[in-house]
C-alpha cells in the first residue's frame, strides 16, 4: 500500500468544530470570530480579560542548520504539543503562518508533516484568514502615500533620493528587487529607483508580531521611518498621517488565529516573519494568549538555532518580557550525514562515521543554546531507514556534551511517538533550571552587537563593515536608537555567509553589506553576505506541481 502524502493525511483528519477547540481553552463562542467551521480569530476583548492570569511554561523548538534532507522542526513542534497533551498536561502550540513565496517556490507547506500536522493544511498554506494580504495592503498603502505626498507638493521636503520604504508582495519575484518607478510623464510623479521585498520581510509584519494591542500597533506604525530630508532628518509614517489607516487595515489581522492539530489540540497560527531576513517568530500576542490558557506552550523559531533561536531570545523574548523554560534542538540522521559530507542521493546508505562528522553542527548549536541559560534536550526526528548504530552515535555525542537526546517517531505515530520527549521536556521546564539571559546588553553599541553575534553564535573571527555602514550605525546611536537589538539577515544554510559551507566552520568573517533601521519594530537589520530580502524562484518551482484535482482538491502542495 502506498504511503499517504501529508496532504492526504490532513484531508482525512477528523476535525472538531473550532468552537469546541475554543471551549477547551475556556474561550466563549462569542469571542471566536469564525472563518468557516475549522478556524477562527480570538477577540481582543477576550485577550484583554486574561491579563491577571499566571503564565504557563514556554518551550522553544529549534533545529540544526537546514539541509535538503529535512529536519522537521514544525513537525516536532506539533508532535511535542500533541504528546504533552497525551501525557495528561494541557499544551497549546504556537507557530507562524506560511508565506506564499516558499509554498510556490522551494520549501513547500509549513504546517508540520505526517501524523504531526496542523489543519486545515490547504487553507494555512494559501490565503488562510487573509493576514498576509492585510499586511501587504497596509505596507503598500504607506508606499503609495509617500509618492502621493511628493506629487502634491512635498510639504515634508522628502529627499526622493533617500526614500527607504520599499514595496512588498507575498511572492518570490527577483525581477522586482530593483525597479524604476513613476515613469511615463508628469502625471505619474517623479521617476526614482525603488524596489520590492517579500511581505514576510516587511517592517509591518515585524510590528504586527511584536505589538501587544491595537494602540501599541498604531504607535509602532507611526514610529516607522520612511524617508529622510535633505538635512538627513527622518520622516516618519505618522508625519504622512498613514498610521491610522494602516491600523484599520490591520485590525482583524492583529487578532490571533486558532486552529487544531490532527489530534484536536489547540494551535495558534499567527504572523510570519522569515528568520533569515526578519526575526522569525510567531506573534507576541498569540504567544502571550496561549501562555494564559495552557500549562505548556510549544513554539518554534525559524530555520536553525543560529538564526531563529538567537532572534527569539534576543528580540522577541527581550521585547515581550518572555522567559523560556526549555529548548528542544531538532536534528535528523539524514541531515547530520549531509553535514558530514554525504550527498543527498547517498543518504540511504548507513554511514555512522558521516553522522559523527556531522555532529559538529549539532554540537555548536547545543553549545550556543546553553549560553542563553536555558536547559536543552535534543530531539532526533526519526526517518524510516535510520540505523540503530547511527542513532547511537548521536545519543552518545549529545551525552558527552552534557545533554540528552530522545528518539522521536511523531511523523509516523503522531503524539504517541513523542511521549518520551514530552516527559523529558516537562521535567526540564518544571525543574526551575532556566536562568535565561539574552546574548548582549542593550547599552552595547550597534556594531558591537553585530560583532558579538558573529563571534559567539556564528563562531566567526569578526564581523566586517565599511566606514559608511559604521557611520550609519553611529548616526542611529546619536539619534537614540543605540539600545535596539540587531536582526541578522543571513543565509540559513550555514554558520557562515556562504550557504555551501556546512558543519561547524571556523576561520571566516561575516561581511555586513547593508543596515536598515526598523524603528517601529524596534530593531536594526544587518544584511550580511548575498542574502536577498526578495527571494527568487528555483529552476523548478513547486508551483509547477500544484493544481486542482478532478474532485476539486488541492494537489502537490507539500
Amino acid at each position: 500500500m502506498a504511503q499517504k502524502t501529508d496532504i492526504e493525511i490532513a484531508r482525512a483528519a477528523d476535525k472538531l468544530p473550532i468552537r469546541e477547540i475554543g471551549a477547551r481553552l475556556g474561550i466563549d463562542e462569542a469571542d471566536l470570530l469564525p472563518y468557516g467551521h475549522d478556524k477562527a480569530k480570538i477577540s481582543q476583548r477576550f485577550i484583554d480579560s486574561l491579563k491577571g492570569r499566571p503564565d504557563g511554561k514556554l518551550i522553544l523548538v529549534t533545529a540544526i542548520n537546514p539541509t535538503p534532507a529535512g529536519e522537521g522542526k514544525t513537525t516536532t513542534t506539533v508532535g511535542l504539543g500533541d504528546a504533552i497533551n497525551r501525557i495528561g498536561r494541557r499544551a497549546a502550540i504556537c507557530i507562524r503562518e506560511a508565506s506564499l513565496g516558499p509554498n510556490f517556490g522551494m520549501k513547500g507547506g509549513a504546517a508540520g508533516g505526517g501524523y504531526a500536522q496542523i489543519v486545515p493544511m490547504e487553507d494555512m498554506n494559501l490565503h488562510f484568514t487573509g493576514d498576509f494580504h492585510a499586511i501587504t495592503a497596509a505596507h503598500n498603502l504607506l508606499a503609495a502615500m509617500i509618492d502621493n505626498h511628493i506629487y502634491w507638493g512635498n510639504a515634508l521636503e522628502i529627499d526622493t533620493r533617500r526614500i527607504v520604504w520599499r514595496r512588498v508582495m507575498d511572492m518570490n519575484d527577483r525581477a522586482l528587487r530593483q525597479i524604476t518607478a513613476s515613469l511615463g510623464g508628469v502625471m505619474n510623479g517623479f521617476p526614482r529607483e525603488a524596489g520590492f521585498d517579500i511581505t514576510v520581510a516587511s517592517e509591518v509584519m515585524a510590528i504586527l508580531c511584536l505589538a501587544t494591542d491595537l494602540t501599541d500597533l498604531q504607535n509602532r506604525l507611526g514610529d516607522m521611518i520612511v524617508a529622510y530630508r535633505r538635512d538627513k532628518t527622518p520622516v516618519f509614517a505618522r508625519d504622512l498621517d498613514a498610521d491610522g489607516a494602516m491600523t484599520v487595515l490591520l485590525r482583524d489581522a492583529m487578532q490571533p488565529n486558532l486552529v487544531q492539530t490532527l489530534e484536536n489540540n489547540p494551535a495558534f497560527v499567527h504572523g510570519g516573519p522569515f528568520a533569515n531576513i526578519a526575526h522569525g517568530c510567531n506573534s507576541v500576542i498569540a504567544t502571550r494568549t496561549a501562555l494564559k490558557l495552557a500549562d505548556f506552550v510549544v513554539t518554534e523559531a525559524g530555520f536553525g538555532a543560529d538564526l531563529g533561536a538567537e532572534k527569539f531570545f534576543d528580540i522577541k523574548c527581550r521585547k515581550a518580557g518572555l522567559h523560556p523554560d526549555a529548548v528542544v534542538l531538532v536534528a535528523t540522521i539524514r541531515a547530520l550525514k549531509m553535514n558530514g559530507g554525504v550527498a543527498k542521493e547517498d543518504l540511504a546508505r548507513a554511514d555512522p562515521e558521516a553522522v559523527a562528522r556531522g555532529c559538529a553542527n549539532l554540537g555548536r548549536h547545543l553549545s550556543n543554546l546553553k549560553g542563553f541559560g536555558v536547559p536543552v534536550v535534543v530531539a532526533i526526528n526519526h526517518f524510516e531507514g535510520d540505523g540503530d548504530a547511527e542513532t547511537a552515535v548521536v545519543t552518545d555525542y549529545v551525552r558527552q556534551h552534557g545533554a540528552e537526546a530522545v528518539l522521536c517517531r511523531h511523523w509516523a505515530e503522531g503524539g504517541k511517538g513523542a511521549e518520551a520527549l514530552a516527559e523529558r521536556v516537562v521535567a526540564l521546564a518544571e525543574s526551575g533550571a532556566s536562568s535565561f539571559a539574552p546574548l548582549y546588553e542593550e547599552q552595547m553599541g550597534l556594531f558591537d552587537k553585530i560583532d558579538t553575534i558573529a563571534r559567539r553564535i556564528y563562531h566567526a573571527d569578526q564581523a566586517i563593515a565599511d566606514a559608511k555602514i559604521r557611520d550609519q550605525l553611529h548616526a542611529w546611536e546619536a539619534q537614540g536608537y543605540g539600545h535596539l537589538p540587531v536582526c541578522m539577515a543571513k543565509t540559513q544554510y550555514s554558520f557562515t555567509t556562504d550557504p555551501t559551507r556546512r558543519g561547524a566552520p571556523t576561520g571566516h568573517d561575516v561581511p555586513v553589506r547593508e543596515v536598515r533601521l526598523s524603528a517601529g519594530a524596534g530593531f536594526v537589520v544587518a544584511v550580511c553576505g548575498e542574502i536577498m530580502t526578495m527571494p527568487g524562484l528555483p529552476s523548478r518551482p513547486a508551483a509547477e506541481k500544484i493544481r486542482l484535482s478532478e474532485t476539486g482538491h488541492v494537489e502537490g502542495l507539500f
